[in-house]
């Protein structure tokens, strides 16, 4: 039976693939940086045979000691600082967790491997949000990086820092270059679940506004349950590589609010509000992704298009609150 370790099995992602994985019959391992992580409940109920493992990315020690107990086939780092906004608010913290935190796992793969990084496949959750301000359209593999947040600086960081051990360890390691990628389980502080979940709201009569930032930036939004594949199917090939996974799409903020908004018969324009205080210092305007490469090596292609990611997230928020109205009655 195969052994995988995932780092942020909480989040989105991790639970995702954890499941996924789980389905494929291996046996998994999650790092948690404590037991008071409200998430862990929800992870032990989805997927009962996950064995979690204290760990820190700040902590080069603690995760020596997950290694030594998971004895992983398999390491997925999805752990991270994600929200982009709070990077601008902590910008330290972010890049000791989401930029050093992954020299440090990849160090810990190698003590632990006595230099034989092969052994264990790596996976690094790479993010479009490296490509920023790039001026090249579509971006793939090879387009220069200009980050403009700190988060998106921290995953250039380890990004390159795969690439190194890469190169100078013959780690087995790789990177997903993931662009935007929502679900009914994203944080409900990023745009998209704030904004479905809104919806959900208005249309019950809970909830009046919806305060928001920068309509226009344009992102290429793809469905997190079909990317976690993708992440797997990276660490099946006979060499490693670093993958662009994205829908070939881009759409505004406001295409987003038009679309969730419009599913309920609302018009969006009656209940959003503009509030400077979400707009970042610096703004990334466009990101789309050319993932001709996933599709040629990987036989990847997203399946979810915008519009009925769109409607699925709202239903989703919409099935919740009532699932929470009858509970509560």
């Amino acid at each position: 039976m195969p052994r995988a370790l995932i780092t942020g099995i909480t989040g989105q992602d991790g639970l995702y693939l954890a499941e996924f994985l789980s389905e494929k019959g291996y046996e998994v391992f999650g790092m948690v940086r404590g037991q008071q992580n409200p998430k862990i409940p929800i992870v032990e109920e989805l997927i009962p045979s996950v064995q979690l493992l204290e760990g820190d990315l700040r902590d080069l020690s603690s995760m020596l000691g997950v290694l030594e107990v998971a004895q992983p086939d398999e390491i997925y780092n999805l752990g991270a600082m994600s929200f982009v906004g709070l990077s601008f608010r902590q910008p330290e913290l972010t890049g000791d967790i989401t930029g050093m935190g992954v020299l440090r796992i990849l160090e810990a793969v190698r003590i632990h491997t006595q230099g034989q990084m092969e052994r264990v496949r790596f996976y690094q959750a790479s993010s479009s949000e490296m490509f920023g301000a790039t001026s090249e359209s579509p971006q793939h593999e090879t387009t220069q990086f200009h980050p403009r947040s700190p988060y998106g600086v921290a995953k250039v960081f380890g990004h390159y820092m795969t690439q190194n051990y890469r190169e100078s360890y013959n780690a087995w390691a790789c990177s997903g270059i993931l662009f935007n990628h929502e679900s009914p389980r994203r944080g409900e502080t990023f745009v998209t679940r704030k904004i479905t979940r809104a919806v959900a709201r208005i249309q019950a009569g809970l909830q009046a506004k919806l305060y928001l930032g920068n309509l226009d930036a344009k992102r290429d939004w793809g469905y997190a349950k079909e990317y976690v594949e993708a992440m797997w199917l990276m660490l099946q090939q006979p060499e490693p590589g670093d993958y662009v996974i994205a829908t070939g799409e881009s759409h505004s903020v406001r295409e987003f609010l038009e679309e969730a908004f419009a599913h309920v018969g609302l018009d969006w324009e009656q209940y959003v509000e503009i509030d400077p205080k979400y707009y970042r210092p610096a703004e990334v305007d466009q990101l789309v992704g050319d993932a001709s490469k996933a599709k040629a090596v990987l036989g990847w292609t997203p399946n979810t298009r915008f519009k009925d990611l769109v409607r699925l997230m709202v239903d989703a928020d919409q099935a919740e609150l009532i699932a929470r109205r009858q509970g509560g009655a």
